[in-house]
């Protein structure tokens, strides 16, 4: 009988060994790994945070088998997976890869459960590989939100990042150690109880849903319930991601459904490392390039704020949406994903960490004073650009000031990789990020104990050896919100 996919699926991560992974995967998912913990304890005080916190805790139980980060708490897999996927998606720093986010989703429960089960760094990050891997080539077989049609930019009317619930599932039960059958039916499980596709309800409602484009805590408690289901012996759907007519893809709305994408060279030819790429700014990924830009001409030209009489941006062609376009900025949620915000609070030369979403900042009446000397337009050779490289983010800025008018244009940006080798983040680049976010969170010394330890997986017999270095900077507990 022909193995279904998830069957297919099930057999690429029971058999997948972090001796045979090539090295650029296992660079790849160390870094996704530092990059996410290091966005998490960045989160910790920020509202979205305290919440997924305060949820965790409530959700944990008596069980201590997993730590929420920054905190030093102990509480269930389920409530530390809950937290933990929140807090690396707060401030929407966290790693990015097609369908969009991906990282929040699936290593959450891959944390929770490698420290219950007193897993290694190698085993770690081999699933994180897995969950990448699996992913990636779920999101390539279906719409994307950069599609073109005729000519023009066509994102999909409905669209998320369900999908993710596979790989999240699949790095769950290859810690857990169990076979390639419980693991086909936990898949089965969790396509059958993914949350749904709300990205383009979230972002035409403005002021928009501070859970964001997908709950992260959410899909990792799908996640969880899939593989303790298949694990406890329930039977799941095999074929609900080859039945394109009622399966998955009908259940996420996708007008496209290639599983050739999925399969071909499955296992051999690792495909989500080319696309994987990292945040320096916590802002949506749409602006990074002008964030570049416009980063540049300020700090090459010494361009002070009260210099600045307008900036005009040339943005990608599908943002003209309420979500990107609204400039009435509530929530310091807000201000992750407003145009015009976003470029005012680059022109303000403040280092692009955690402290870019302090209220202080955000609400400044100097950022909210330059928002409305800001304007912007759709790039006229974006659908053209867009094409050559899946990188491509073309990107135009114009700065007035000290009446002249600098200007910056890109095509790729910084943390991508692309034709132009300086848009890669380096690992020691990645390592600076890291220490920003973690700061005043964790103790100095865990600090460098925790990014040695992440980047030097195989010397790590137990992932708990890490984590129990993830609390509060003071030994404390941090406090409940009142």
């Amino acid at each position: 009988m022909t193995e279904t996919l998830v069957e297919r699926l099930a057999n690429f991560t029971v058999t997948s060994d972090f001796d045979q992974l090539p090295p650029e995967v296992v660079e790849e998912s160390k870094r996704i790994v530092l990059d996410s913990i290091g966005c998490a304890l960045g989160a910790i005080d920020q509202p979205k945070g305290r919440i997924g916190i305060e949820y965790g805790r409530m959700t944990g139980g008596s069980n201590r088998d997993a730590t929420i980060i920054g905190t030093g708490d102990r509480v269930s897999v389920f409530g530390a997976a809950f937290a933990n996927g929140e807090l690396i998606n707060t401030l929407d720093a966290d790693a990015v890869l097609p369908p969009g986010h991906v990282t929040p989703y699936v290593l959450p429960g891959a944390l929770a459960v490698s420290e219950s089960v007193g897993a290694s760094g190698k085993d770690l990050v081999t699933a994180v590989a897995v969950a990448h891997e699996m992913s990636y080539r779920i999101g390539k077989a279906m719409d994307y939100l950069r599609d073109v049609k005729d000519g023009k930019a066509s994102p999909p009317p409905v669209y998320g990042y369900s999908s993710t619930v596979f790989g999240a599932t699949a790095a769950i039960v290859k810690l857990k150690g169990l076979n390639s059958s419980v693991l086909s039916h936990a898949l089965g499980i969790a396509g059958s109880i993914a949350p749904v596709n709300s990205f383009r309800a979230w972002s035409e409602h403005a002021p928009t849903s501070t859970i964001k484009y997908l709950m992260a805590g959410a899909l990792t408690q799908s996640a969880l319930t899939a593989a303790h289901m298949a694990e406890l012996g329930h039977r799941g759907d095999l074929r609900v991601l080859d039945d394109r007519d009622f399966g998955f893809p009908r259940f996420i709305g996708t007008s496209r459904w290639a599983p050739d994408v999925i399969t071909d060279a499955l296992g051999t030819d690792w495909r989500f490392p080319a696309e994987q790429s990292y945040k320096p700014y916590p802002h949506c990924r749409i602006l990074h390039a002008l964030l570049d830009s416009l980063t540049q001409i300020v700090e090459e030209n010494d361009i002070k704020l009260a210099e600045i009489t307008g900036i005009k941006a040339w943005v990608e062609g599908f943002v003209e949406q309420p979500l990107w376009l609204n400039r009435n900025i509530e929530h310091v949620h807000d201000a992750q994903f407003s145009i015009a915000h976003g470029l005012a609070v680059g022109a303000h030369r403040v280092p692009p960490t955690k402290a870019w979403q302090d209220p202080e900042l955000v609400f400044s009446d100097s950022v909210m004073g330059l928002m409305d000397r800001v304007t912007y337009e759709v790039h006229p050779n974006y659908v053209e650009l867009i094409s050559g490289h899946a990188a491509s983010r073309p990107a135009k800025i114009e700065v007035s000031a000290r009446g002249r008018t600098f200007v910056g244009e890109r095509r790729y940006p910084k943390g991508s990789k692309s034709p132009d080798p300086e848009t890669s983040m380096t690992n020691d680049e990645l390592v600076a990020k890291f220490h920003r976010h973690a700061e005043g969170v964790i103790a100095a010394t865990d600090i460098d104990s925790v990014v040695d330890a992440v980047l030097n997986p195989e010397k790590v017999d137990d992932l708990g050896t890490i984590m129990s270095r993830l609390g509060k900077a003071d030994g404390s507990r941090m406090p409940a919100q009142a």
